[in-house]
């Protein structure tokens, strides 16, 4: 029986382990220590990828269907364990009930839905005597890097499709949001067979440690573009596979003919979902200037209504900024877009603690090069940009190094549809957002990323191609012909 509340272990090859050293993980709504949490050695580190790379031979041999029935067995248990994941992911993440619910539900969906998927041999060409067949064949060991955001869903996009191509894993949250993932470990211990996914907890040491080790094969990782190219440089020395999810800063764009009305709420939920710590929140929201006066007022008066705080607290909807090192970038932005003159319709400063709050904060059309626009800020502040010419609004939104994910708002589909076909992004949403599907492919453009994760796209993204050329012998052919 797992204890969600106590005994915090890594997993190494099945096994509990504890480290000579340790670090805290903290509550971000009132920072108060949760729990202390095995920080592990280089040699721990070495032990979990030799039992990695022992239990591949085995596991990638099983038929792909047992490795399927594992991989949806582990979102059953993710499912039967769901109240305790959720209040223990609010506890370290911050996130309020219906944000635990969506993460952890989701979870359970992707391991069961990427269960499902699997990778056939090709048969590129076929003669008489001769064949040439493609298949997907296993990486080996893959290091997989998550980040503190959504800590438990976005694991599971990694384990799940690496265990099912065949691949064994290790397996490193952010130091930040240990604690769920380090039970998920624990969970699997009785699903898995021992070596196939290890849990190693640990800070930017080990993180750099993993992507520079010569058994593993991939490194997959979820975070920020800086840390990224840490992690693409770091990997060059045996030319490891990389997927990298990286940053955005993410422009939606709202025509002339939407209702103000009708779809402020849908808006503000856009950039502010997890207090707008979020890949993929609408981070520009660029409101052409018929409507720009009455849609921000409307923003600002749903804002109103919505209740920033402890995310275990009743009808809380928003929690904290999930660490103090996060927090203390928002505060820095906020201080400086003040000093600027620019103007907050609503928030604007840090609250002070306890706890690591940033309210809901809306900036009235601010310069295009200011920082609260250029940046990605990952929390809850949104500018509201003013536009009136379509080739003008494009030319701005694409203007970033970024290229995660965007959307554009109007009844006019086949104009919406000319504007989303123009975006530089590797997702762009009309009329909704943040839709997504194990089996639909995710993926950035420019600096947000390298790679696709889910869908076929992303089960491949663990495997490396092999062709296989049989040609039949002169004896063969003869036989085969009488």
């Amino acid at each position: 029986m797992v204890d969600f509340g106590s005994d915090y272990t890594m997993t190494i090859n099945g096994k509990a382990v504890i480290s000579d050293d340790h670090f805290e993980a903290f509550n971000p709504a009132t920072e108060e220590v949760l729990a202390v949490v095995p920080d592990a050695s280089r040699d721990q580190l070495d032990q979990a990828v030799a039992a990695a790379k022992a239990a591949f031979t085995s596991w990638s041999a099983r038929p792909v269907a047992e490795r399927q029935a594992m991989v949806a067995a582990i979102g059953d248990a993710i499912e039967a364990h769901a109240e305790d994941f959720m209040r223990l992911l609010t506890l370290e993440q911050g996130k309020a009930r219906a944000g635990a619910e969506w993460e952890i539900g989701g979870s359970a969906i992707w391991c069961r839905e990427i269960a499902k998927q699997s990778l056939p041999t090709h048969v590129a060409e076929q003669t008489e005597n001769r064949i040439a067949e493609t298949r997907r064949v296993p990486l080996g060991v893959v290091g997989a890097i998550t980040p503190w955001n959504f800590p438990v869903l976005l694991a599971i996009w990694k384990i799940a499709p690496a265990l099912v191509a065949g691949n064994t894993m290790v397996l490193k949250p952010s130091p930040f949001t240990p604690l769920c993932t380090l039970k998920l470990g624990e969970l699997v211990r009785d699903i898995l067979p021992p070596g196939v996914l290890n849990v190693v907890s640990g800070g930017n040491d080990l993180g750099a440690w993993m992507t520079e080790h010569p058994a593993i094969s991939k490194i997959s990782f979820t975070g920020s573009t800086a840390t990224g190219r840490k992690i693409m440089a770091s990997a060059s020395g045996n030319l490891k596979r990389i997927t990298l999810e990286l940053g955005g800063n993410d422009p939606a764009i709202v025509l002339p003919d939407v209702d103000p009305k009708t779809v402020a709420k849908e808006l503000f939920w856009a950039a502010f979902q997890n207090s707008a710590q979020f890949c993929v929140a609408a981070k520009r929201l660029y409101i052409h200037a018929d409507i720009y006066d009455d849609l921000r007022d409307e923003l600002v008066t749903y804002a109103r209504t919505i209740k920033v705080g402890d995310g275990l607290d009743q009808g809380t909807d928003l929690g904290p900024i999930q660490n103090r090192m996060q927090f203390n970038k928002l505060k820095d932005l906020l201080a400086e877009a003040k000093a600027d003159g620019i103007e907050a319709v609503l928030g604007g400063e840090a609250l002070e603690g306890p706890g690591y709050f940033v309210p809901i904060t809306i900036f009235d059309n601010p310069p295009e090069d200011s920082r609260v626009v250029r940046e990605e800020a990952f929390g809850p502040v949104l500018p509201l940009l003013k536009f009136d010419d379509i080739e003008d609004v494009i030319t701005r939104a694409n203007d970033t190094e970024y290229g995660l994910a965007a959307s554009v708002w109007s009844h006019d589909i086949q104009t919406a549809r000319s504007i989303a076909e123009r975006i530089e992004a590797g997702t762009v949403w009309i009329n909704e957002i943040h839709s997504f599907s194990p089996h639909i492919a995710f993926g950035g453009h420019k600096q947000s990323g390298i790679g696709i994760e889910n869908a076929l796209d992303g089960l491949a993204e663990y495997t490396n191609v092999q062709t296989i050329f049989t040609r039949s012998t002169a004896d063969e052919a003869e036989s085969a012909a009488s």
